[in-house]
């Protein structure tokens, strides 16, 4: 059967790769839209030239640029319908009904409101965006029309899944159904360490952003890179399989794994844990979020079995890296707290970016900012947008008084 399929951050590592699968499974899928930033125009008509959606939504760009661009590259522009801004993002995650599939691989907190409305029009949700469930868990909730409708396409969220289908776990986001019954334990979220690992604190003072960028396994995007290198990312991460699984934060450990191929364990009440292993390519979890709970064949490479190896596991050194203890920390403390420690760490990354903030000062401004916050109790969508509106304006005032 070929599914509908509407791609989010097209243009980004997450959706570039999520074609590339499109392509080379035909039949499987059919691009209905396409929905990017507008930063990298030459690809994005590359795209639709290729894949022909019938809609395509930019997030920042001149009408008559894209319709320029479109021309430019071969595509007649009375053959899709082009739309700007945030609201066409959002018209594009809701175009499809329970039979399609919404990849939203958009990077930050702007992703929301996509999220939102994807699940609101009752198409399977493949979730790279990770801040949608840090920063509006509750309403992530409230707006899933039915059990399993959010598919995890970060590596580590996909690995759990996969472990879970060993034992009964009918609870949370990704549960077919919701019954509360579970036999899980503990679960295990694998990181690589970043460019740092057996760094101390002291040793980290003058990191430049060209240093923090160099990460030694994943080809990522520059924020999730330095969020990788501060540990930041594996605080969100922490965060989302809290939301993704209904476990409590302190059932979820954190162990740094350089090697990246065991991508999360689950550990259940009889004492088994379930591993899931692959290589360090980010193609599987895409393509299983496209076709869950089925699986396509010939996606990347196995592991090989028959020459000697050997994988490394250490524990997180929280000192060096507090963000996941600041992770625990806002999760216990209100719904709003995690929606502002993802909105002040992506204003501190992108001054870090710009050699504007010292590498040390990412996470302790960030921990500053989120205990300034009194917390909303059953946030609203405008009291999450006003939350992320404050901790923008107190991270970027503390940023200037560095």
């Amino acid at each position: 059967m070929c599914r509908d399929l509407v791609i989010l951050g097209s243009t980004g590592s997450i959706g570039t790769q999520a074609l590339d699968i499109v392509a080379s499974h035909p039949g499987r899928m059919r691009v209905v839209a396409l929905a990017a930033g507008g930063s990298n125009l030459p690809l994005l008509v590359d795209q639709v030239a290729q894949f022909r959606p019938r809609f395509v939504a930019v997030a920042q760009a001149d009408p008559a640029a894209i319709t320029d661009a479109l021309r430019t590259g071969g595509v007649d522009p009375a053959d899709v319908e082009i739309g700007v801004g945030l609201s066409a993002i959002v018209q594009a995650a809701e175009m499809l009904d329970e039979t399609g599939v919404v990849l939203n691989g958009i990077n930050g907190g702007v992703g929301l409101e996509p999220t939102l409305a994807a699940l609101a029009s009752g198409a399977t949700l493949a979730l790279a965006n990770k801040e949608s469930l840090v920063v509006g868990a509750p309403l992530v909730r409230a707006a899933c029309v039915r059990p399993g409708q959010v598919v995890p396409v970060d590596s580590e969220h996909s690995a759990i899944a996969q472990c879970l289908a060993s034992g009964r776990h009918e609870r949370g986001l990704t549960a077919a159904r919701v019954t509360g019954t579970s036999e899980v334990s503990r679960l295990v979220l694998t990181a690589s360490g970043g460019p740092f690992r057996g760094k101390t604190r002291a040793d980290l003072g003058s990191i430049t952003p060209s240093q923090a960028l160099a990460h030694p396994t994943w080809d990522m995007g520059p924020v999730v890179t330095i969020n990788s290198s501060t540990l930041m990312n594996k605080g969100l991460e922490l965060i989302e399989a809290h939301v993704l699984f209904d476990i409590a934060p302190d059932r979820i450990d954190a162990v740094v794994h350089p090697q990246s191929i065991v991508h999360s364990m689950v550990t259940f009440i009889d004492g088994a844990t379930i591993a899931q292993a692959s290589p360090p390519d980010m193609h599987l979890p895409i393509a299983l979020s496209l076709s869950w709970p089925e699986r396509w064949e010939d996606i990347e490479p196995p592991c090989v079995w028959d020459q000697p190896t050997s994988w490394d596991f250490e524990p997180v050194d929280d000192v060096t890296f507090p963000a996941l203890s600041l992770a625990r920390e806002a999760v216990a403390a209100s719904d709003t707290h995690p929606t502002v420690m993802n909105a002040a760490n992506e204003v501190c990354v992108d001054a870090f970016l710009r050699q504007e903030l010292p590498y040390l000062a990412i996470v302790d401004t960030v921990a500053a900012v989120v205990e300034q916050h009194e917390g909303v109790a059953e946030p609203s969508l405008e009291d999450i947008l006003a939350v992320q509106e404050w901790a923008v304006a107190e991270a970027s005032q503390r940023i200037g008084a560095n």
